[in-house]
């Protein structure tokens, strides 16, 4: 009999879980797709992890896997086609940096942009918050202008780590982030949201509820 396979509760709009479902497709891993209503989270989800945020991944032997970057460590543990993590060590630093910085302070402007009504308490504006996170964007173009992929001729964890959170920064005021003089970072983005890849981890799911059938991903 056929064991079932891990179980990932996901939000599709969610940059953490988008990423975290990019390296589960790249693995071509199978996994349980539970789609969650943020204002509905199921009970299962957060007995699973309480924190209650996604992604959550629960393994066949309960062990339970709730950040993204470790669900993408997971996912490319079981297996690398296209080899995003790789074994050089110093390119595996380059890529932690690069994720660091993203997740860290691009990712804090970035929400007081995004969602300058959550931070009223902190008198900050929110261009300048945007300005910070350009900051952190530049740099990013500057390595696209030499290469196809952030680190190199072919993809990375960096790339699809990174890029969930660049669409979400871009798709806040998209008229204002093509007018600014970073073509090779706007190329990247766009060759993402044209990909094949980006619209297989993109569709649409009714919300999970317990009884519901399974739903296989990829």
């Amino acid at each position: 009999m056929t064991a079932p396979p891990p179980v990932l509760y996901s939000f599709r709009r969610c940059p953490y879980a988008m990423r975290a479902r990019l390296a589960i497709a790249a693995s071509r891993t199978t996994v349980e797709l539970r789609e969650v209503v943020l204002r509905d989270k199921p009970d299962a989800m957060i007995q699973a992890s309480p924190k209650a945020t996604v992604p959550v991944l629960v393994l066949l032997d309960g062990a339970v896997i709730d950040e993204s970057l470790d669900v993408m460590r997971w996912a490319l543990s079981q297996a690398d086609p296209e080899g995003w993590w790789p074994g050089d060590c110093g390119l595996r630093s380059e890529i932690e940096m690069l994720v660091a910085t993203n997740d860290g302070p691009f990712k804090s402007a970035l929400d007081r942009y995004k969602y300058p009504n959550r931070y009223e308490n902190e008198m900050i504006s929110e261009s300048g918050q945007r300005s910070i996170a350009a900051d952190h964007l530049r740099p990013l173009n500057e390595r696209l202008e030499r290469r196809s992929w952030l680190c190199g001729d072919r993809a990375t964890l960096a790339d699809y780590a990174i890029l969930p959170f660049v669409r979400q920064f871009a798709h806040v005021d998209r008229n204002w982030f093509d007018a600014q003089p970073w073509p090779h970072l706007r190329d990247w983005l766009d060759r993402f949201l044209a990909s094949e890849r980006f619209a297989s981890i993109m569709r649409k799911y009714p919300q999970w509820r317990p009884g519901d059938a399974e739903t296989m991903f990829p």
